[in-house]
């Protein structure tokens, strides 16, 4: 127990003073949030596995709307309510630490629900699934998903996705999956590559440098290490085979 607790604590530590725990722009948010009307000064969002909440700023700074901030990872959202005092924001962006598998929140009380990079740790139907009843009969959710890109994907792509996250699909079957669960399609498009690398790997890799440093002696810590490096260098190596394709749905 106390050893999942330090390897929890390192891995924490990679990702700190990251404005992003996960691929993103400033850019797709705009795009995605461009494709939700009726946003006015009464309007609920909640951002689902927010992190340190890049997305959240830019939520608060582009509607009127009242964001409800939710990661389970207290300091990611220290950092966030820091940022949102500065920017003079903070009495209509608030933030909650708690699980997105058991979210305390009113039936159909949220207009919006959003999640970039996130959805994966409950999988997407079951995200799509038990959030719905949060949602206003209106209402709608935007997030992020990793799929493949591409048909023919080499082997050892294949494995690593196998051993981090099985559940990785195609667009179309994606698709099929909102329409079971039974939303409605507004729009979709893919994050760019500068998602990837400029917004989130190249700011990792740079405090995977020195974590590696820090930490020359420790065995647990490298192996934390490596295994983060592994998912950059995949990457490197077979980008063009997967990436994360952003979903705005309604009900």
């Amino acid at each position: 127990m106390i050893e999942n607790s330090r390897s929890d604590a390192l891995f924490f530590e990679l990702f700190d003073r990251l404005a992003r725990q996960g691929p993103g722009t400033v850019e797709s948010t705009h795009r995605a949030l461009d494709l939700v009307p009726n946003l006015g000064p009464c309007s609920q969002i909640l951002d689902i596995g927010s992190g340190t909440g890049a997305q959240s700023i830019v939520l608060a700074k582009n509607t009127q709307a009242h964001i409800v901030a939710v990661d389970n990872h207290p300091p990611f959202l220290n950092d966030l309510k820091r940022e949102a005092n500065r920017l003079g924001i903070a009495n209509r962006l608030k933030t909650c630490v708690a699980d997105m598998h058991k979210l305390d929140f009113p039936d159909q009380s949220i207009d919006l629900i959003w999640c970039e990079g996130a959805i994966y740790n409950i999988g997407f139907e079951a995200g799509l699934e038990s959030w719905r009843r949060l949602l206003k009969p209106s209402g709608y959710i935007a997030l992020t998903e990793v799929c493949w890109r591409d048909s023919a994907i080499p082997e050892e792509c294949v494995e690593f996705w196998e051993r981090e996250y099985d559940a990785i699909r195609d667009v179309n079957e994606l698709l099929r999956a909102v329409e079971l669960c039974g939303y409605k399609m507004v729009s979709h498009f893919p994050l760019p590559m500068t998602a990837w690398w400029d917004n989130y790997y190249l700011p990792l890799q740079k405090n995977l440098n020195a974590f590696r440093t820090r930490y020359r002696h420790d065995s647990l810590a490298q192996e934390i290490a490596k295994k983060c490096q592994n998912e950059i260098d995949i990457w490197h190596a077979y980008g063009e085979c997967y990436g994360y394709e952003f979903f705005v749905l309604h009900i």
